[in-house]
């Protein structure tokens, strides 16, 4: 919305004319959500705390997560209220890649936070039935996937692109749904599942998308992109400004989500944020590269698979538990340690994957 008025304020001064730039506005559209999150936070984990919306916590799991039992949960409404605010005051609104990101961010987030509504507030173990989430992400997943395929303007909006090569590309056709759908719900359920120790899950997303936001911005740059030789996309780099408002928004929900964490991040957070990665790794099509950068995801969401598969036919487990975290914590890695070093994993894969931008 501001971007309207400095347009118009632009024609009497020339100074507001940087606002045109993404790059600066990318910028403001983090300080925006930084300074939402961390201002609305206390407020928000005291009414937590009156309410009495606090964790359950598995009695299975390591003893440590014991004394956990009874903090805040829900605070990813606190993300998204920041992301959102920002992106709706920085970002050019007349942009629809803009909008198909906040839409499947919305639907996400609405899924999670009627699963943790239904397990804190009606203290109900199951939540929203499985059957249901999967539906209703199903909808917002192929709603985009359509949305998009039905708009794609040229065939570089539906071509998967292999990264380390120039000329290795498939153009998909109708399979461009289907792998934008796995793609946004996979991410939003891989978030979710890597939300289970403090930070854990919140730092490697400001990562991926803020790497996001810089490929993004990339693809979007006809100069660049044709540098780099990565496809071009007009109108994407808008979405530097959500990515912004994500790793702002993200850092400031860290300062109280940090061992010991004040606040957990809850499914309202978790599968929004997951599906909004996915979805604009689909737009910027670097779907792969996504995969690199978001290992720590994958791995989480590959040991509950494996686990879940080799007690079935098996009847033997892997894991000493999974996600793959709580493996490490029962082999008796202190919380703190398990945290900082998936972190570290995440740094080193991000930049290997922003490598492969120009290893082609």
């Amino acid at each position: 919305m501001l971007l309207f008025l400095a347009e118009y304020l632009s024609q009497y001064v020339s100074a507001f004319g940087v606002f045109q730039y993404l790059s600066f506005r990318g910028i403001l559209g983090v300080l925006t959500a930084l300074a939402i999150s961390l201002m609305v936070g206390p407020w928000m984990i005291r009414k937590l705390n009156f309410h009495q919306i606090g964790q359950a916590v598995r009695n299975d799991g390591p003893q440590s997560h014991l004394s956990k039992s009874g903090t805040p949960t829900m605070g990813g409404a606190l993300i998204l209220v920041a992301i959102f605010s920002s992106t709706l005051l920085w970002a050019d609104l007349r942009n629809s890649y803009v909008w198909v990101v906040l839409i499947v961010t919305f639907i996400f987030g609405a899924v999670g936070w009627v699963d943790d509504y239904r397990k804190v507030i009606e203290r109900n173990s199951r939540g929203l039935p499985a059957r249901w989430k999967y539906f209703w992400q199903s909808v917002a997943g192929f709603g985009a996937a359509i949305y998009l395929y039905i708009n794609s303007a040229s065939p570089v909006d539906t071509t998967l692109y292999f990264p380390f090569f120039k000329n290795l590309a498939w153009q998909m056709g109708p399979f461009f749904i289907l792998l934008t759908y796995f793609v946004i719900v996979g991410a939003s359920n891989a978030v979710n599942l890597t939300d289970g120790l403090d930070g854990l899950a919140i730092l490697p997303t400001v990562m991926v998308g803020a790497a996001l936001g810089l490929i993004a911005y990339l693809v979007g740059h006809v100069k660049f992109a044709e540098y780099l030789h990565i496809p071009y996309v007009a109108g994407v780099g808008e979405l530097i400004v959500i990515c912004g408002a994500l790793a702002g928004a993200g850092l400031g929900f860290l300062w109280f989500n940090t061992y010991p964490a004040q606040v957990f991040m809850g499914d309202v957070g978790a599968l929004a944020l997951g599906a909004t990665l996915g979805t604009i790794a689909v737009i910027t099509r670097h779907e792969i590269v996504f995969f690199i950068m978001g290992g720590i995801f994958v791995l989480e969401t590959v040991s509950v698979i494996l686990q879940v598969a080799s007690f079935k036919l098996t009847g033997r487990r892997i894991f000493r538990m999974a996600p793959i975290h709580h493996h490490f914590e029962l082999k008796g890695w202190p919380e703190p340690r398990v945290i900082v070093r998936f972190w570290i994993i995440t740094v080193m894969l991000v930049l290997f994957g922003l490598a492969t931008l120009k290893l082609r």
